[in-house]
């Protein structure tokens, strides 16, 4: 496998796995939805952001240890 072929798959795997974790990493980040015709401030967006990778952080580590028991 080349270079380039292995990166792209290995992105393609991450991108992956970030997709399946998408529903358990919402629900633990716990984020409420906007308000219809209000946008988030960029300090708001900045804030749900960082919520959001501690909840796929979460979400890593507690599929990693249910598997593993």
């Amino acid at each position: 496998m080349t270079e380039p072929q292995a990166n792209q798959n290995e992105t393609q795997r991450k991108y992956k796995e970030f997709m399946e974790l998408l529903p358990l990493t919402l629900a633990l980040a716990g984020l409420p939805p906007s308000e219809i015709g209000r946008y988030f401030g960029e300090e708001q967006i900045e804030t749900r952001v960082f919520a959001v990778r501690h909840a796929y952080k979460a979400a890593k580590m507690l599929i990693r240890d249910v598997v593993q028991r």
